[in-house]
């Protein structure tokens, strides 16, 4: 992958993320051969679809292969005459019909956001509020109308890639949905979707799907001795458990302390029903203090997703490694005290609390000291 650039986008000069490199920078990537092929031949064969969802756990690189798609398409004056090189790679199954260097134009033109045929919508920050948004916006939609009503300035194709799907409100896609139902000529919609089961069906309807799966493992092992390379074998080992195929989690994770974090969380599981009081306002006191909104957002995320693991144990399948040694008992142990639908049910309130918590900006203590609590009320029974 390639490194971090030196420029500061809006998230980062908000103190709101770790500098790891934006899927626009990032020259290569890991799995998903198959996806990037089926798109490199379609588009090789001039049959090419208008709007593609690009669906899949969160951190796997769909981003990624969708700006891969992007820069693919814009350095095509047209589709045979930029494609030959992947027929023949795809002809003999070898090779990345995607490949681009990041010394290559387009690359750097679409790495500083300077081409004037590529539109990218993601959430943005807030001035009035000074932070980043929690929704894209139907203003951000809109700006499709007159980019895909304008004729290629290269005389190519327009594309636009919205990431992520899932963060449009309810006027935004619909705004997307008119969009999609018109199709512009020689226009690209992508579309990246963590949970495409969320979008309206109308919207799915009108895409082609591409559903990828997580990264195995030792894939998850290989980024993470790129990036971080001082991390040792044994922590990375870790992080790639916790993280289950995704390649962003693990960076998160490892960004904001995770494997200490996961530790904790778990050994306030271990006494349920009974929570350590004074050990759990003592995390979420150090959670609310300024500079702990990463931390933060790391813990709710693992909380949601070992609620996850807990649930799939509980309904007979694959709970996932262990990161911690004794949490797959845990898990069973709490499995066995209540139903199957009750943790579901403790399991959407945390994830809606959450999400709520983000919209309206509760105070993180309280967000803690709520899940956990939620947590224990269910272990009583």
């Amino acid at each position: 992958m390639a490194p971090p650039p030196k420029s500061k986008s809006p998230k980062s000069q908000a103190d709101e993320a770790p500098a790891f490199p934006h899927p626009r920078d990032t020259a290569s990537l890991v799995g998903h051969e198959a996806a990037a092929r089926t798109f490199a031949e379609s588009f090789a064969a001039g049959r090419l679809a208008h709007a593609w969802l690009i669906s899949g756990p969160r951190g796997i690189g769909k981003a990624t292969l969708a700006y891969r798609f992007a820069r693919h398409v814009l350095g095509a004056a047209g589709p045979h005459e930029a494609t030959l090189f992947g027929e023949a790679e795809a002809a003999t199954g070898k090779g990345d019909p995607l490949e681009m260097s990041s010394g290559h134009e387009v690359f750097r033109r679409v790495a500083s956001r300077g081409h004037s045929d590529l539109l990218a919508l993601e959430l943005e920050f807030d001035e009035k509020r000074k932070r980043m948004r929690s929704e894209i916006i139907i203003n951000q939609v809109r700006r499709l109308i007159p980019f895909f009503g304008k004729t290629a300035g290269e005389g190519g194709w327009r594309v636009a890639i919205i990431d992520s799907c899932d963060e449009l409100n309810h006027s935004a896609a619909n705004a997307l949905l008119k969009v999609l139902e018109e199709p512009p000529h020689r226009g690209l919609l992508l579309l990246v979707a963590h949970t495409p089961g969320r979008l309206l069906p109308t919207v799915r309807s009108r895409c082609r799907k591409l559903a990828l799966g997580p990264l195995d493992e030792q894939e998850v092992d290989d980024l993470l001795t790129a990036h971080l390379p001082e991390v040792s074998a044994e922590d990375r080992a870790a992080l790639a458990r916790a993280a289950e195929g995704s390649s962003g989690r693990a960076l998160e994770l490892a960004a904001n302390g995770g494997l200490g974090l996961y530790a904790e969380m778990v050994d306030l599981f271990r006494p349920l029903p009974g929570l350590d009081i004074p050990r759990l306002h003592a995390l979420g006191d150090r959670l609310n203090r300024k500079g702990g909104e990463a931390a933060y957002r790391s813990l709710t995320a693992l909380f949601i997703h070992w609620l996850e693991r807990l649930v799939r144990n509980g309904a007979g399948g694959r709970p996932g490694p262990e990161v911690i040694a004794g949490e797959h008992a845990i898990m069973a142990g709490l499995a066995a005290r209540r139903g199957l639908e009750d943790w579901i049910e403790v399991w959407e309130k945390v994830r809606r609390l959450v999400v709520r918590a983000e919209s309206v900006n509760l105070e993180r203590k309280q967000v803690v000291l709520n899940i956990f609590s939620a947590v224990d009320r269910a272990a009583r029974g």
